[in-house]
């Protein structure tokens, strides 16, 4: 270490050429529902992504002081937590770094720091809301608290509403966007569970399950695809998959959703977690946002199961607040009755002290969808 430091800087002579197409890091996907790949980052990716935000937040009044102050408590190797760092440093804010993510220390430097601003996971969320006596704290220095990397449940959206003052920011993105897509405009709060309007520069569509090129309209469910300055161009040393995943110059980004009239998107699932039930498509996603109405229910996973007369059928993962009581499936299915279809139903419901999350905090299917397929070959042997 200290040769390091007697080590004289090199002149820029000795500096290796560098153009905006070279890439600049391999960003691995989060890998919840298989595989983690290597996304192709280029320094024209990162620079884009900056602009983008850039372009977004100022016409907004967001970030742009030098004296904001925002919590970070997302590993720095993950591309959120990449993308909020770097808009965080260009807007010349401060950060407060945790080492990892812990409920009570967060709110505590929520209440020690006044931070304006929070960035986190749904699960990250979901603890605050359910840490005991949170009510009686103040949050109110939050003024841009978002949710990314995943959905986060609309009931959880209303909880922290009511603690923090303000919505619960949001919006869309992958490690292929750098992760950039779209967000939700400030001003507007009428839309629940809508992921927002594409960022500049970036242009999204809904196309055909059954044939990516196949545009589809207003509220017409799809998948949806992706085309701008911050998408990759590829996956490194994947052919196949690069071969699958880009049509017509857009990325093909897995997700299911639609568009309303006013052009705001809006997620149904995961093209990869969708359960065909009886015939029918059954997305886990409506479940899960069903479940987390129940007063006793702290974190649900639902996944896709074999079954004998369905082909397959949905399985419901609880964990239950602290100190709260088991129930049966059927009073789960009393207490859907009114809010999803009979086709939607979970057919299993399992409880577990706490549900499998990947190293940034998302909910993570793998395990699970894993576990039951083990069940059933043991039985088919």
């Amino acid at each position: 270490g200290s040769d390091l430091l007697k080590t004289q800087p090199l002149s820029s002579d000795h500096y290796p050429a560098v153009s905006a197409d070279d890439v600049a890091l391999l960003q691995y996907t989060g890998g919840t529902t298989g595989l983690a790949k290597a996304a192709l980052l280029t320094h024209a990716n990162l620079t884009a992504v900056v602009s983008i935000m850039r372009n977004w937040a100022e016409p907004q009044g967001l970030g742009r002081s030098g004296e904001d102050v925002n919590i970070c408590v997302l590993p720095l190797f993950h591309i959120f937590a990449l993308m909020t760092l770097t808009a965080t440093i260009d807007a010349g804010a401060h950060t407060v770094l945790h080492p990892r993510f812990d409920a009570e220390a967060v709110v505590k430097d929520i209440e020690h720091y006044k931070p304006n601003g929070f960035t986190g996971v749904p699960t990250m969320w979901i603890a605050i809301a359910n840490l005991p006596g949170i009510e009686a704290r103040d949050l109110s220095s939050l003024k841009t608290a978002r949710s990314g990397g995943a959905a986060c449940p609309v009931e959880i959206e209303g909880r922290i509403q009511k603690l923090i003052g303000c919505r619960l920011g949001g919006g869309w993105g992958m490690t292929e966007t750098s992760p950039a897509g779209t967000t939700i405009p400030v001003t507007w709060t009428n839309k629940a569970g809508t992921i927002g309007l594409p960022l500049p520069g970036i242009t999204l569509e809904i196309v055909a399950l059954d044939d990516p090129r196949r545009r589809l309209g207003v509220r017409e469910v799809g998948e949806i695809r992706v085309k701008g300055p911050n998408v990759i161009k590829a996956y490194h040393n994947r052919p196949e998959e690069n071969a699958k995943a880009f049509v017509d110059g857009f990325l093909l980004t897995g997700d299911i959703g639609y568009y309303d009239e006013d052009g705001f998107f809006f997620i149904v699932d995961r093209k990869k977690d969708m359960i065909i039930s009886g015939g029918f498509n059954v997305y886990p996603r409506t479940i899960e946002e069903a479940i987390y109405e129940h007063p006793s229910v702290a974190e649900v996973i639902v996944i896709g199961v074999p079954d004998d007369y369905r082909g397959e059928a949905a399985k419901a993962f609880v964990a239950l607040k602290p100190g709260k009581p088991e129930f049966s499936l059927d009073e789960l299915k009393s207490f859907l009755a009114d809010k999803i279809g009979r086709h939607e139903m979970p057919a299993h419901l399992e409880f577990r002290a706490q549900l499998p999350k990947t190293s940034v905090g998302k909910f993570s299917k793998k395990e699970l969808v894993a576990e039951e397929r083990a069940k059933t070959a043991a039985v088919v042997r």
